[in-house]
């Protein structure tokens, strides 16, 4: 259990630099749904959606292989130095090449050129900054990590509230504004944002001895580029529908259903806040006598918490709706919301059982799994949104997340077997289902909804009253509970 404490204390600790930038951004989807037609809202969209796979181009699985060699290798300095200069001579390389030949990239991925320059700003200086934090998390210090992402998101929605709100409310007077174009401050926000961030974390680039290992590099090359590959199948499996929709539906459709996905933030913080502090602690624990058994019991705590996530969501969805998505206009695809939670909850379960392909070094077999995800992503999409719109890109979406957790619990009983509990996992999550059916039958109706939270709190507290006991008593294993 003290491992277990451990674990759940440093997530806590790196989740609050997930939750509260993340919460910092939240107040920025209002003010983006009020502020932006429907069809603006697509372009936003479109725009990380290029932002998210040249992300992981750019990184190719750098900071995983980053964690998997820095928490085994013998020279640890050597380990990020490579990591550093690799991942810098690569972006700049990247940078003057596509600067380049910005013209016609930028029509090919259908962005404006102003746009897509300032697309490119914003990976390549989010690129550089990637092995600064992952080594911020690798020795631990989480204070100096939250500090900077906070930095980070509190510049973006500062300067999105002066673009959006505070000049046009208070007749402000600033040069080349464009009222017409407003959706372009947002991508300048973020650039500013990112500039900041890379001059806060220089010093890292001057502490580290410069060295490059070229077997390091191999060793992480080939340990990374199957994660790239997961990686862009992740994106495609989490954007393709943003990206089709506006051919097949148009962009108003696109921008309502790219708005009611932002609700399903809850159940994205809580799998972020968890994966930054998961991802170490894998690599670090892999060699405890009872590490297996651990990640089991992390297993069916994040079910548990994430099942928790959906059911209060969907209970409060129509104050959540009205909170998050305030126009109107947006709710034609409010429908969407309790799929979409289902599905990132599947996809945690699937980062979480990931981790026997990553602690046998064969992450080939996530690139494998994800591709097959991305596959039935791709063909859901475009055979089912002709017959019945938007919402085939909701089910697509938990289609393929359902589908990666199978192949990878199936995969990982041969390979790297762990003890899950599947009884009490199916009937959570089966549990949780049945409670946001009836919730979102009768969503504006508060006191069923939280008649439904308090039954589904009691049940889980009934099975696990033991355990949580145990965990959370404030004395050592050998105290006796009075």
């Amino acid at each position: 259990m003290g491992t277990l404490k451990t674990f759940f204390k440093d997530t806590f600790i790196y989740g609050l630099a997930t939750v509260l930038p993340r919460l910092m951004n939240f107040v920025l989807v209002p003010l983006h749904t009020e502020k932006l037609a429907t069809t603006s809202y697509s372009d936003n969209t479109t725009f990380y959606i290029y932002a998210a796979f040249f992300n992981v181009l750019l990184t190719y699985g750098m900071e995983t292989a980053f964690f998997r060699f820095f928490s085994t290798g013998d020279d640890k300095g050597k380990v990020f130095s490579t990591t550093l200069l690799s991942l810098t001579v690569s972006s700049l390389v990247f940078l003057v090449l596509v600067l380049g030949f910005n013209a016609p990239l930028a029509e090919f991925v259908g962005l404006r050129k102003d746009y897509f320059n300032l697309l490119i700003g914003v990976l390549v200086l989010d690129a550089l900054v990637v092995a600064p934090f992952a080594y911020l998390r690798a020795t631990g210090r989480p204070i100096k990590f939250t500090a900077i992402k906070l930095a980070n998101v509190a510049i973006c929605v500062i300067l999105n509230f002066f673009f959006l709100w505070a000049i046009p409310y208070f007749g402000l007077n600033f040069p080349g504004y464009d009222t017409d174009d407003l959706v372009q401050y947002i991508f300048i926000a973020n650039l500013a944002a990112s500039i900041v961030t890379l001059l806060l974390l220089t010093p890292y680039f001057f502490r580290v001895k410069w060295q490059f290992s070229t077997p390091i590099f191999k060793q992480l090359w080939n340990y990374g580029w199957p994660v790239m590959v997961a990686g862009l199948a992740f994106v495609i499996n989490e954007n393709f529908d943003k990206w089709l929709l506006p051919a097949l539906e148009g962009k108003a459709i696109n921008g309502a259903y790219s708005g009611c996905y932002k609700i399903a933030v809850f159940m994205t913080i809580f799998i972020q806040a968890f994966r930054l502090g998961a991802e170490p602690f894998f690599f670090s624990h892999a060699k405890a006598a009872n590490a297996r058994e651990t990640y089991a019991r992390i297993m069916k705590y994040f079910v548990i918490c994430g099942c928790l996530v959906l059911v209060l969501t969907v209970a409060y969805l129509d104050f959540f709706k009205q909170l998050i998505v305030r126009d109107p206009s947006y709710w034609i695809a409010i429908d969407i919301v309790p799929i979409i939670l289902l599905a990132n909850l599947f996809f945690g379960i699937y980062f979480n059982l990931g981790v026997w392909y990553k602690l046998t070094d064969k992450t080939r077999y996530g690139m494998y799994i994800s591709i097959i995800g991305a596959i039935i992503t791709i063909t859901f999409n475009y055979l089912m949104i002709p017959r019945i719109g938007f919402m085939a890109s909701a089910w697509a979406t938990l289609a393929a997340y359902g589908s990666m957790v199978l192949i990878s619990y199936l995969l990982g009983r041969k390979h790297y077997p762990i003890p899950y509990d599947l009884s009490r996992i199916g009937a959570y999550i089966g549990l949780s289902a049945l409670a946001c059916f009836f919730s979102y039958r009768y969503n504006d109706n508060y006191i069923m909804g939280t008649a439904i939270v308090l039954v589904f709190l009691g049940i889980v507290l009934l099975f696990e009253k033991k355990e949580l006991q145990m965990f959370f008593k404030h004395r050592t294993d050998t105290t006796i509970i009075k």
